[in-house]
C-alpha cells in the first residue's frame, strides 16, 4: 500500500534565485524536505514540509554515540523533462544494511522509495538542465533520543534533503596512498554509510591534499598494502586488458556506481574480476606498462580518472586518459538523462508535482 505522505509547501520557491551555471557545491538546498519519526517500534507521520532547523536536544544519542547513517543518490531529468532516479531501491537496501551494522531500525523500501519520488516531484524544478548536473538527494537517519547511556535509541528521524549540484571533478586526480590512518578494518563499519566513517577520514584527507593531491588511496588496517577505496569511492584498475576492483570484504562499500559500471563491463565483454589487490600489484603493473587506467566510481563524482598515485616517496603514473572509463561515464550519462536506452532497467520515472 503506497505510504499516505502529507504535504505542507512553501508560499513562494527559492529556485527562481539560483543560477544554474555557478551551483555552490553543497551549500545550496531545496525548499522542502521529507521527514519521518521513529517511535514505540514503527515509523509515523510521514511529511514534506519546508526545508528548515530541526529542533535538537543536547542530549540526542546521534550526538554522543554516533548512530547515524546517510546515502548518496541523484535525480535527473530526461530528454522530455521527467524528473529520474537511478536505482533508489538499491539505496533503500543499502541504507537498511547500514542500519543492521549500527543497531537502528530499518525504514520500509516503499517508504523510502514513495519519500524520494513525492520530494523530487515537488522540487523537479530545482533539477539543474545543463550536462553532468544533477540534484544531489541526500537520505539520513539518525538517533534523537535524549539519553545519555549505551544502548541502541528507540526514536530515530530519517529525513530526505535536496542538493542542486554542478560536475564533481573536471580533471584527472592524484592520489595518496595512506600507510598510517586507516579507513575501516575487518569487523568494522566499512560496508556501512555511517557518518562516523567520514568524521575519521577528513583529517588524512586534509593531510593528503596539503600534499597537493585530491584524495586518499586506502589501505587495509593490517598490512597497509590491500587496496580498499579512493576518498568516498571505490575504485577499479585496468590490467592486461582485465578490469580488477577490490572485493566486498566486510570493509569495503557496496557501491550502487561500483555494481553499475560492473554489470556494464561485463556487457561490453570485458573481464571484470573482484578480489583482493595490493598496492605492490599497483606499482609493478605500472612498472611493466600493463597498467592501462583507473578510475573512482561514485554517487557524486560518477567516474573520477586517475592520473597517479603517490606512494611514500614515488609516485606510481596511472595513466594520461582513460578511454573505458570515459565511455562507461558518457554511457551512464546518457542512461541517466533518457539519451541512450536503458537497457539494464536502471531508472525510476518520477510525476512532476504541477504547478
Amino acid at each position: 500500500m503506497k505510504p499516505n505522505i502529507s504535504i505542507t509547501k512553501v508560499e513562494t520557491s527559492k529556485v527562481d534565485a539560483l543560477d544554474f551555471n555557478n551551483i555552490p557545491l553543497g551549500t545550496t538546498f531545496t525548499d522542502h524536505m521529507f521527514i519521518c519519526d521513529y517511535e514505540n517500534g514503527e515509523w509515523v507521520n510521514p511529511r514534506i514540509e519546508p526545508l528548515g532547523l530541526i529542533p535538537t536536544h543536547p542530549a540526542a544519542m546521534a550526538l554522543h554515540y554516533g548512530q547515524a547513517i546517510f546515502e548518496g543518490m541523484k535525480a535527473y531529468k530526461d530528454t522530455e523533462g521527467a524528473p529520474m532516479l537511478f536505482r533508489p531501491e538499491e539505496n533503500a537496501k543499502r541504507l537498511n544494511k547500514s542500519a543492521d551494522r549500527m543497531g537502528m531500525p530499518h525504514i520500509p523500501e516503499d517508504l523510502f522509495v514513495e519519500g524520494l519520488k513525492e520530494l523530487v516531484g515537488l522540487e523537479h524544478n530545482w533539477i539543474p538542465p545543463t550536462d553532468g548536473s544533477a540534484l544531489y538527494l541526500r537520505p539520513f537517519m539518525y538517533a534523537d533520543e535524549p539519553f545519555i547511556g549505551m544502548r541502541a535509541a528507540t526514536h530515530y528521524k530519517f529525513i530526505i534533503m535536496a542538493s542542486p549540484a554542478g560536475p564533481f571533478f573536471s580533471k584527472r586526480i592524484k592520489l595518496w596512498a595512506e600507510k598510517q590512518f586507516i579507513r575501516a578494518a575487518q569487523g568494522g563499519t566499512g560496508e556501512a554509510k555511517a557518518a562516523g566513517n567520514y568524521a575519521a577520514a577528513i583529517r588524512p584527507t586534509e593531510l593528503a591534499k596539503a600534499k597537493g593531491y585530491d584524495q586518499v588511496l586506502w589501505l587495509d588496517a593490517a598490512e597497509h598494502n590491500y587496496i580498499q577505496e579512493v576518498g568516498t569511492m571505490n575504485i577499479f584498475f585496468k590490467i592486461n586488458g582485465e578490469f580488477i576492483t577490490p572485493e566486498l570484504d566486510g570493509s569495503v562499500l557496496h557501491g550502487i556506481t561500483r555494481a553499475s559500471v560492473i554489470e556494464m563491463l561485463r556487457a561490453m565483454n570485458f573481464t571484470v574480476t573482484e578480489r583482493k589487490i595490493t598496492i605492490d600489484e599497483i606499482k609493478t603493473a605500472s612498472e611493466n606498462g600493463t597498467l592501462e587506467e583507473a578510475f573512482g566510481t561514485g554517487t557524486a563524482v560518477g567516474i573520477a580518472y586517475i592520473q597517479e598515485i603517490g606512494l611514500e616517496d614515488e609516485t606510481i603514473h596511472v595513466s594520461d586518459e582513460s578511454p573505458i572509463g570515459l565511455e562507461v561515464n558518457d554511457t551512464l550519462n546518457a542512461i541517466k538523462t533518457g539519451k541512450l536506452d536503458d537497457q539494464f532497467n536502471w531508472m525510476t520515472k518520477v510525476e512532476k508535482e504541477l504547478a
